[in-house]
């Protein structure tokens, strides 16, 4: 890892904290409450240098490991007079995903989300007008919802992969791009967009994920270039969604998607949803779970061609499902293939795409670990959950840098022996992400086509992880071979 990306990543850290808690710093001093319990260990001295050293030589991940290490699944970074308390495993971040609002707050760290999703919903708004927002993803994606986009998805998956010749190489990671964009043009926009303006649509989409930098993150408003054409295609996505939800209305028609069934939400005083609040949600919900499926997809590719025993397994598997169902897929289909299953939650233990997860405490808090000690968290602390180690703590996860999904087979279910908390690349407690059971099934039905219809392999070098991205994904190209090979269905 060069120099300048663990720069990037070191100011990413200092800055951006530091820019987001001192907008409360001057409603309420952090020191004013006092601390009743001792204080987690504080890296200072030879620890620091030894952590930079790491962090320029190899990775964050190696460099927290060193500390993870040394003082264990509870401490305390100090960047100048901000702290940054690190919590890694399930003990420690008990607090971090159940504490209440009052007492750990998601605060001011996803405002530079406001721009892309607009100001009438997510974080632009108060906190219990959020919470009933999620409610509506909620219901929206709960399994009797889910049902009804397989056989969407199916027929995307199968009609986007019939115009691959029967021979050739593609970059997976960019194949899957396309792919899980119309995924969602599909189930979640409807027809008016995916059979119309998809093209304009994903131009747009485009422009909104380039404000998922490390500047527009430090400086959401600030009128540059990249922020510009951001807020400039967030206006066009809002008003083609809003001219989407006036039209149903008027010809009082409706659809079974995602977007109908936001549109007919109501809050718990009765009040519907606006035009700009079915926007902005519906946009935040394709930006989360796209991002999110294309990085697992990506890597559950990866994983499986570098390793036969593996691939060979969920290959095996796809011959039973055939054997029993022929050529059929519905919900309860997919819940069968357990390995495939196994081989997806792997490969986001081992590489999420969110490595990292904040909080700030508004009030002092304790937070234990594993072996019993208990520590004080004064009251505007940064907390800073590490969702790359909690699913690599050797105490919780045997071989933790060995791709091994049986470790989530009957037998043995690592995460769950360890704790609810163990694996977090889905999030957790109240602030979990209502998309995990939809993230799952649209990776399970590719890779399901995939395994069935061809005969693939990694002909580039197993990529790395890309740190100089704010989403951490495979860096470069994932490029793949295929051939296809048409399993039978007997």
């Amino acid at each position: 890892m060069d120099m300048t990306i663990c720069v990037v990543w070191l100011v990413l850290a200092i800055i951006s904290i530091a820019a987001v808690v001192s907008k409360s710093s001057k409603r309420s001093n952090a020191s004013d409450s006092v601390v009743t319990r001792p204080p987690p260990p504080v890296v200072t001295g030879i620890d620091l240098l030894k952590f930079l050293h790491a962090l320029c030589r190899k990775d964050p991940e190696a460099a927290m490991m060193y500390l993870y290490n040394k003082l264990g699944s509870i401490f305390t970074l100090s960047f100048l007079w901000k702290r940054v308390t690190i919590l890694i495993g399930h003990e420690a971040s008990i607090p971090f995903f159940h504490g209440l609002e009052s007492d750990v707050s998601q605060g001011n760290f996803n405002e530079f989300t406001v721009p892309m999703f607009g100001k009438e919903n997510g974080y632009a708004v108060e906190y219990a007008t959020r919470i009933e927002q999620s409610r509506f993803f909620y219901d929206s994606l709960k399994a009797s919802q889910l049902r009804s986009h397989v056989d969407l998805i199916r027929q995307e998956v199968e009609e986007y992969f019939a115009k691959w010749g029967d021979e050739g190489e593609v970059d997976l990671k960019q194949e899957f791009t396309k792919l899980l964009m119309l995924i969602a043009g599909r189930c979640l926009l409807g027809s008016e967009v995916r059979d119309t303006i998809f093209g304009e649509f994903y131009t747009l989409f485009a422009d909104i994920e380039e404000g998922v930098n490390l500047f527009s993150y430090m400086f959401p408003y600030m009128p540059v270039p990249v922020n510009n054409r951001r807020d400039r295609a967030q206006m066009k996505l809002t008003s083609i969604v809003s001219e989407i939800v006036r039209s149903r209305k008027r010809c009082n028609r409706v659809e079974d998607d995602m977007l109908q069934r936001l549109i007919d939400s109501r809050y718990k005083d009765g009040r519907p949803t606006t035009e700009g609040e079915v926007s902005g949600m519906i946009i935040g919900l394709i930006f989360a779970g796209k991002h999110t499926s294309t990085i697992t997809a990506s890597w559950t590719g990866a994983c499986l061609l570098t390793h036969p025993k593996f691939l060979g397994a969920a290959v095996e598997e796809q011959k039973q499902m055939m054997s029993k169902y022929k050529d059929n897929i519905d919900y309860n289909i997919l819940s069968e293939m357990e390995i495939l299953h196994s081989c997806i939650k792997e490969a986001g233990r081992m590489y999420p795409a969110a490595p990292v997860l904040l909080r700030k405490t508004l009030k002092e808090i304790s937070v234990q670990t594993r072996e019993g000690g208990e520590y004080g968290i004064p009251k505007g602390t940064t907390l800073a959950h590490l969702v790359m180690l909690t699913g690599k703590v050797p105490h919780t996860y045997k071989d933790p840098e060995v791709y091994d999904p049986d470790r989530f087979r009957v037998g043995r279910e690592e995460d769950k022996i360890g704790g609810k908390l163990s694996y977090t690349i889905f999030g957790a407690g109240r602030h979990a992400c209502a998309g995990e059971s939809f993230a799952f099934m649209q990776i399970k039905i590719i890779w399901s086509h995939l395994l069935r219809n061809f005969d693939l392999k990694l002909t580039s070098p197993f990529p790395k992880q890309d740190w100089s991205k704010f989403i951490i994904e495979p860096k470069g190209k994932v490029m793949v071979s295929y051939k296809r090979c048409r399993m039978p269905a007997n």
